[in-house]
């Protein structure tokens, strides 16, 4: 069972409660890095409108979190083709008999 868990973080300057299942550094790090997004979307001479900032600092954690996926994605493509080929050559090594020797027998 989890349990609950409640931190206090410091988001543009307003407290919140925060209750999650991780513990409170964590939580305090997420915080810290959401209001870091946000004052960069909120810096420069006009400021826009707190839900404005909002949605603009959602959207690049968002595009930030999907370019990583892609690239999580390439790369474990990428391992499944190497390992594959590396299976390939180890199969194609093998003699005949050595092979039949190796290989699951069918049921």
């Amino acid at each position: 069972m989890n349990e609950s868990l409640t931190a206090t973080v410091e988001i543009l300057g307003r407290e919140y409660k925060i209750r999650g299942a991780a513990d409170a550094a964590y939580i305090a790090e997420v915080a810290r890095y959401v209001d870091a997004k946000l004052r960069e979307v909120s810096q420069g001479g006009v400021s826009p409108p707190p839900d404005r900032v909002a949605i603009i600092a959602a959207m690049n954690i968002a595009d930030e979190l999907f370019q990583l996926r892609r690239a999580s994605n390439e790369e474990f493509s990428s391992i499944e083709k190497r390992t594959q080929s590396l299976i390939r050559m180890l199969d194609e090594s093998l003699s005949p008999a050595r092979r039949e020797a190796v290989s699951p027998v069918p049921k």
